[in-house]
């Protein structure tokens, strides 16, 4: 009964199996996690996974042990009277349970059993070697429900004696209040599950780092990129949302042809790490991170790739064994001794890989008021009710339904409450955090985070909780109007005229990307530079010689990180742009290079000093006269070592750039000259370059134009301004600007017939289609080649044009 040689009998029987003797079919037998271990041991370790060794009790060892004790009808009187609605019935139950686990002796034969194998792990490891004994439910990490954390975890457990002690912990987990209430809530039979545990070799991750990751994006479901998070020390703080971790995004596609797609490194804050409790009274312990420490990532470029390779393989293996593509959720650690990293658990994600994704449904916050704090998002959704501020697990039964629950963070013990919040509010965490992840499966917004929420709210007090609007979320004083939008995709209608997306925002482009759409007519660059870069590019390349202290001062914060403060703004803005052309690649994403006013320049960090002031900046230095000339073009070099890092270390070649307000002929040739002269070459490996159509020579000069450029986008709303001879920041004329006047749309014409007469591509990227469907019909009319509309404008707008286009006989 102790081996596992002979027939099939005897293996079901068996009561402990080493990992690599089972794999994901075994779930029934060692749970999801084990099952899951053996089969990356015996199938991925070949492919360079490295995933560390170890054994398992089995479900026949967790059954044996119940019914030689006689303890099922013991237990069954336990659960008679069960109310898990009832905290305090839930609670006194619980306690019972695991009480009466506990009093009970391990079985002779299953401690013998469970010797031999720990002994064996002793001989190739050394004595009394360092383990991590953990909980695997035989029901847990089916595709519909997660049982993580359901159950407890053991660290650094030496010994005989400690391993022994900490299965008997494990078998009775399962009946933590929280994994009663899981199973009553998901509807599985107490008696059905069994448990499993497993004793895995441990990594020294105290010594160096650890975390999660996704081969799925959380929050949008965006299957191409890989979240990876990571904090200092054992991987439970990440895991118990106990600090704020690093994150980073990894394009997949591109990864997979070798190229290094990072597209996004935050910096967490990881005030603690939890290492060995050495020569103490417990076997962990939490202590904090020294401050340089926490300024630098806990990972490199290479171990983050690296990461993200590993996710790719066990997503595609772990997609075959289900005949479905199945997104996976993974524990990592990396060794402080021999500076390994290690996969340490993975399990199927169970909240994007199950949404209905045939409907879109999207969240409109309708009013405004104090934003009173903000912290990372999850779920785009809204929420609202009163707060209700709760800093100890002991006081849940306080918690009513409806309300907004605050809290330092979460653990699997808040679970009875969590699903009857209307929001969550955490203190800590990121976003593979306990908190963030339940709040997904359950469905509820949740800001993790924060900081200081539980000194900000009060319990009473209304606030809105809206994580609709990309990855920073906000709590708002009072109860805010929202709407909620639903489109079925299956009712959007083709249309020959391509329509493309208007974007800017980065944090908002991986949820956009699921809107049906042929791609982003305009990218526009100056969202990045004033929300996350902030400073002036040549600020950055002269900080030694800034004139204004205060502004000095606050780039030196913002660069902390960095030696070479120009390389500040290449990296964020590559970021920046380049999940934007991630998140619709391999469609294309046609980016337009900055085209900020001197004004809106000048009021970037330390952008006075190196900027003249105009009268009217909005017809002054601005868009291509800025990139060639000596006083800007150094600033310019970093948009473009920005933008050639995109398309040559990123693989994004989906990207095309586009020249604003380029008023001659000779001007394109100048920046066309000025960006070769930074790596980007026109033709080479497939880079096309675009102007906007936005002056009146632009029009007049088409045919020239079209002999130094690929393609044309009409910005209507310069060329509004510049064809009625209107300053349209002046509220004098405003009633004068409107793009339907029959000289803009002469104009118009004029531009679509010569250019599609030199056979190049021209679309517009105004707003007026949106707002006018006659102007819509106009540009079908004219034979444009694409219309790019603000994301909100793109469902309305595209059965108009479809309807037009049916009506022009242009489809059928």
């Amino acid at each position: 009964m102790l081996g596992i040689q002979g027939n099939q009998e005897s293996v079901s029987q068996a009561l402990v199996l080493p990992f690599n003797s089972v794999g994901i079919a075994d779930i029934s037998l060692v749970g999801g996690k084990n099952a899951s271990l053996g089969e990356m041991i015996q199938q991925l370790q070949p492919k360079g996974v490295k995933v560390p060794t170890g054994f398992a009790t089995t479900a026949y060892a967790y059954r044996y042990f119940i019914t030689k004790a006689g303890l099922e009808t013991k237990l069954r009187e336990i659960f008679a009277n069960l109310d898990v609605e009832d905290v305090k019935n839930l609670r006194q139950c619980g306690k019972k349970a695991r009480a009466l686990m506990l009093e009970t002796p391990f079985p002779l034969e299953l401690q013998e059993a469970i010797a031999i194998f720990y002994n064996d792990l002793c001989q190739e490891y050394g004595t009394d070697t360092d383990v991590a004994v953990r909980s695997s439910a035989t029901a847990e990490d089916l595709p519909d429900a997660s049982f993580a954390g359901q159950q407890e975890t053991y660290l650094n457990v030496h010994g005989l004696k400690g391993v022994l002690e900490s299965c008997h912990k494990c078998f009775a987990s399962i009946f933590t209040d929280r994994a009663i209430s899981y199973r009553e809530n998901k509807g599985f039979d107490h008696f059905d599950v069994a448990l499993s545990v497993g004793v895995q070799k441990m990594v020294r991750s105290d010594l160096a780092a650890s975390g999660v990751m996704f081969s799925i994006d959380t929050e949008t479901g965006f299957k191409d990129a890989t979240l990876i998070t990571a904090a200092y020390g054992l991987g439970e703080t990440v895991v118990q949302g106990a600090v704020n971790p690093d994150e980073y995004l990894v394009f997949k596609p591109t990864l997979k042809q070798g190229y290094r797609p990072i597209l996004q490194k935050r910096l967490g804050t990881k005030e603690i790490k939890m290492v060995y409790d050495l020569g103490g009274s417990k076997l962990t312990k939490n202590i904090a991170v020294p401050r340089f420490e926490r300024q630098q990532f806990a990972l490199n470029e290479d171990e983050v790739l690296q990461l993200a390779t590993w996710a790719c393989v066990i997503e595609e293996h772990y997609s075959q064994v289900h005949g479905v593509e199945t997104p996976m959720d993974i524990e990592w650690a990396k060794d402080g001794i021999t500076n390994e990293l290690f996969i340490v658990q993975a399990r199927p994600e169970t909240v994007q890989s199950q949404k209905i994704k045939n409907v879109i449904r999207t969240y409109y916050l309708r009013g405004t008021s104090e934003v009173l704090l903000t912290g990372r998002s999850v779920g785009e959704m809204i929420g609202q009710g009163p707060a209700k501020v709760i800093l100890d697990v002991r006081q849940i039964h306080q918690f009513q339904p409806g309300e907004v629950l605050v809290t330092n963070r979460t653990d699997p013990d808040w679970e009875p409450i969590m699903k009857r919040a209307s929001a969550i509010v955490t203190n800590s965490g990121g976003r593979t955090c306990h908190a963030a992840i339940i709040a997904r499966e359950m469905g509820i917004p949740a800001i993790v985070g924060c900081g200081n929420a539980t000194t900000i709210l009060k319990t009473g007090q209304e606030v809105t909780v809206n994580c609709a609007n990309g990855e920073t979320g906000k709590v708002y004083q009072g109860l805010l109007p929202f709407e909620i939008e639903e489109v079925p995709l299956e009712s959007l209608p083709q249309t020959k005229t391509k329509i493309m997306m208007n974007v800017g925002n980065p944090e908002e482009v991986l949820g956009l990307a699921a809107i049906p759409n042929d791609g982003v007519g305009l990218a526009r660059m100056e969202f990045i530079i004033a929300n996350h870069i902030k400073v002036h590019p040549l600020a950055l390349l002269h900080f030694d010689q800034l004139e204004e202290e205060l502004a000095q001062y606050k780039i030196a914060e913002l660069t902390a990180e960095y030696e070479d403060k120009a390389q500040y703004f290449v990296d964020k803005l590559a970021q920046g742009i380049g999940t934007i052309a991630a998140a619709f690649y391999p469609k294309p994403v046609i980016v337009r290079l900055s085209d900020f006013k001197s004004n809106e320049y000048a009021n970037l960090l330390g952008g006075r000093q190196f900027e003249a002031k105009e009268e009217n900046p909005m017809i002054g230095w601005r868009g291509a006269s800025r990139y060639y000339d000596p006083r800007y073009s150094e600033g310019f070099a970093l948009e473009c070592q920005a933008m050639k890092r995109i398309r040559d270390e990123m693989g994004l070649t989906n990207m095309i750039l586009m020249i604003p307000f380029c008023r001659t002929p000779n001007e394109g040739r100048r920046v066309i000259a000025e960006m070769a002269k930074h790596g980007l070459v026109q033709g080479e490996n497939g880079l096309e370059v675009y102007v906007m159509c936005e002056l009146p020579s632009n029009v007049e000069l088409a045919d020239e134009f079209c002999q130094i450029f690929d393609g044309f986008s009409i910005g209507s709303n310069d060329l509004t301004q510049l064809t009625l001879g209107l300053d349209r920041d002046s509220e004098l004329v405003a009633h004068l600007f409107d793009e339907r006047d029959l000289a803009v749309k002469r104009m118009i014409t004029r531009a679509i017939a010569t250019v599609k007469q030199y056979g190049r591509k021209i679309g517009i990227c105004g707003q007026a289609p949106s707002d006018y469907p006659e102007f819509a019909r106009f540009l079908v009319e004219q034979g444009i080649d694409s219309i790019s509309l603000n994301p909100d404008s793109v469902f309305k707008t595209q059965l108009e044009i479809a309807k037009m286009e049916q009506e022009m006989g242009k489809i059928e």
